[in-house]
This record gives C-alpha cells, structure tokens and sequence, in this order.
C-alpha cells in the first residue's frame, strides 16, 4: 500500500495564515470557512473540520469546548505554551485567549488534591470573563 503523502493546498496555507493572524484568541470552524469563503476558495466545512483535526493530532492546535458545549473552538498552539499544564482565560467581548502558566498553578493542583482529594486535568480548560483590555 502507498504511503499516504503530506500535501499543501490552498485551502491549508490559507488555513494556517487564518490561525496565525489569530493566534490570540480561538475561532471556529465556521470562522475559517466564511475567511475562505471571502478569499475566493469554496472549501467545504468537513475539509476545515478534518484539517483542524489534523492539526491537532499533531499538537499544532489546541482544541477547546465552546462556552455552551455545543462545538469546539481552536487555537493555534503557541510552542512555548503546555497546554496541558494549565488553565485559560477568555474574554467574552473581544475572545482573547489568556494561557494561565504562572506558577500558582502548583499551589492549586495541591490545594485542590490535598483539601478536595481532586486531580486537576487542565485539557481543554477555559473560564470565561472580561479581560482588562474590555472593562469600562
């Protein structure tokens, strides 16, 4: 059987570029569709969702729930950033994404095994509120 081969397309580059321009917030699947929609490609959503998909499979996205649960939203994942490791903030009037990875992470996951015999998994965390760019 062939070995299946990587290939770039269009759709892909402008993908990419899309996440990158953004890389400060999280979009959706249906953002990235109506950017290529606006640029002249006629991608199909499915083909979004499998690149996305890719992508993260690959670690170069970070997937999160949305704020109802009903979909996912995505990042692209900054290198410098473990995920996994901490917890994010959003802002829900400008949808800036914040990665919390200062050092009070520890003293919650201790807090939270030793006082609630808790196990924090920090994937796909995210609280929501307004960040100091957005308040009045």
């Amino acid at each position: 059987m062939a070995e299946k081969q990587n290939y770039n397309t269009n759709a892909r580059k402008y993908i990419l570029k899309y996440l990158k321009a953004n890389s400060d917030t999280t979009v959706t699947a249906a953002d990235i569709s109506d950017y290529l929609s606006k640029n002249g490609l006629n991608v199909n959503i499915t083909t979004v969702y499998r690149y996305l998909n890719k992508l993260t499979a690959e670690q170069c996205v970070v997937k999160f729930p949305s704020k109802n649960g009903s979909g996912s939203i995505y990042q692209l994942k900054q290198s410098d950033k473990a995920c996994h490791e901490h917890i994010h903030v959003k802002c829900i009037k400008c949808g800036r994404l914040i990665h919390l990875d200062c050092g009070f992470m520890t003293e919650i996951e201790n807090h939270l095994s030793k006082d609630h015999n808790f196990t924090l998994s920090c994937d796909g965390s995210i609280l929501y509120g307004i960040c100091n760019l957005c308040k009045d």
